[in-house]
């Protein structure tokens, strides 16, 4: 990896007529202006189907597509839907903001009438779409099929027999929600074309892509349906344990994620090759993957089932380097960064150092008095990537005016400075980052924009108000293209 920078943008942030962002033509735009800006990576928030709390990691199916990132205007090109249709839906009235109780409804409904329309049974790519995923797509359509015949519920209340995946009930519903199923694989056929096509064009413009990993998988998800033995699940498929984060200085309770959590040994005895296949179909998504919560891959903390806070887990062993040696041995050196953020152990370094992957450095947490100073830029290496702040955190302008005064005081004082106006704090860390030795740099694109709090995508551990930042049309100036490019060529990452 040579030293260059990115953005950091997800796609359901950017602009479009339908109410999210999505592989419409102002995705193709955004290529072209990270691309004029000297920008070599855009790094994306997971692609899966959205569950709960409209999380991208909380999703339906770790391999699976999201059907809201579908360009309707393409569908109209193809004959498939009417811009009349299309404009009839309600899918919200606040181009700053995703809807998505409205966008829930109106893209499911839009979608099958151009699912009606098609003629992708007699489409070749289509049938050779359906092989290549032949390992997953089956579940997650028949999964996706039951789920909406028992009005959305999860699949830990179905009946009992498709809850279990008995033989006859899963005949059954195969039969019996055909059109269902038939309409989810569309769907996926769908959304792996334009991304594929939107992944080539941004190859065409010298962009690479950062895909993301969630460590862990939602319960309310096809591969737990479909697979419950790779979890820590009873007889009877109900969970054993769960995920999340101790108590720590942000948080006096934890992090109650509510994941299941991974049977390691299982894992083993296979040889670890669901693992494989996921990062197989992941690698083939993105051009480099960020693996979330890498720690968790050392070591694990395992919450009581049915706990309701995370104050009572406790850290048990994960499969180490022992994983991501299966993982070479099958695909090869693969472009893999780790989300090593929070409380590290000597064994975490150790696998950094064992597998090779940068680790991740944020401006936010080296001045955080209840943080070690690792993340302050002298400390740097090269083989790392910093940022100002990621999807979890502030923007760096509402980051700044929040901290303590102890704090600010500090960064005042690495930086030389006896003031920092309010104009000059995003830019002011975003040169601190492009300028450090760390081999990538990644920006969000909130904080080349010098936008305060309301820019923020995710608040950890808050339900409700997340995920739903939009990029305004024509928000992003040539002017500011020119400045981005100026900042990189100056500090030799273009």
């Amino acid at each position: 990896m040579m030293r260059a920078s990115g953005v950091l943008m997800p796609v359901s942030g950017l602009p479009s007529k339908y109410g999210i962002g999505c592989f419409s033509s102002e995705a193709y735009k955004f290529v072209d202006q990270i691309h004029n800006a000297g920008q070599r990576y855009w790094q994306l928030l997971p692609l899966g189907p959205t569950g709960y709390g409209d999380s991208p990691y909380q999703s339906f199916s770790t391999f699976a597509g999201n059907p809201y990132f579908i360009d309707l205007e393409a569908l109209t090109e193809e004959g498939l839907l009417t811009i009349e249709e299309c404009e009839a839906y309600d899918f919200g009235e606040n181009e700053a903001y995703v809807n998505y109780g409205k966008i829930y409804n109106a893209r499911k409904s839009i979608l099958w009438k151009a699912f009606h329309r098609s003629k992708y049974e007699e489409e070749g790519a289509y049938k050779s779409f359906c092989e290549e995923n032949r390992g997953w797509l089956p579940d997650y359509a028949l999964f996706m099929a039951v789920k909406s015949y028992f009005s959305d519920k999860s699949w830990m209340e179905w009946d009992d027999d498709i809850r279990m995946r008995e033989p006859e009930a899963l005949k059954k519903y195969r039969r019996l929600l055909i059109e269902e199923f038939d309409y989810c694989c569309f769907v996926q056929y769908k959304f792996a074309e334009q991304w594929k096509k939107l992944k080539n064009y941004a190859h065409q413009k010298q962009v690479q892509i950062i895909g993301d990993i969630p460590i862990y998988v939602a319960l309310d998800s096809a591969d737990i349906w479909a697979h419950p033995e790779l979890f820590q699940m009873n007889a009877d498929r109900r969970l054993t344990g769960q995920a999340g984060c101790p108590p720590d200085g942000f948080s006096a309770t934890g992090q109650l994620w509510g994941n299941p959590l991974y049977d390691w040994e299982y894992h083993k005895e296979t040889g670890y090759q669901w693992w494989i296949k996921r990062i197989d179909h992941h690698h083939k998504l993105y051009d480099v993957i960020r693996i979330d919560h890498f720690r968790g891959l050392d070591e694990y903390y395992a919450i009581p089932a049915g706990a309701k806070t995370a104050e009572f887990g406790e850290w048990r062993p994960g499969p180490g380097n022992e994983i991501f040696q299966a993982i070479t041995e099958k695909l090869g050196p693969l472009n893999i960064i780790a989300e090593d953020l929070g409380f590290l152990t000597e064994s975490v370094f150790r696998l950094l150092d064992q597998t090779g992957y940068p680790g991740m450095k944020i401006l936010q947490f080296a001045f955080d008095s209840r943080e070690s100073g690792n993340y302050l830029p002298h400390n740097y290496s090269v083989n790392c990537i910093a940022y100002t702040g990621t999807h979890d955190n502030n923007t760096i302008r509402g980051w700044y005016e929040t901290i303590s005064e102890t704090d600010r005081e500090y960064a005042l004082e690495y930086l030389g400075r006896d003031h920092l106006p309010l104009d000059e704090i995003s830019w002011t860390f975003i040169r601190m980052a492009q300028s450090s030795v760390a081999r990538l740099c990644i920006i969000p694109i909130q904080d080349y924009l010098d936008q305060g709090s309301e820019g923020r995508i995710n608040t950890p551990a808050t339900i409700g108000g997340n995920w739903t930042w939009r990029l305004k049309k024509e928000e992003i100036s040539k002017k500011l293209i020119d400045k981005i490019r100026q900042m990189t060529v100056l500090y030799g990452r273009l």
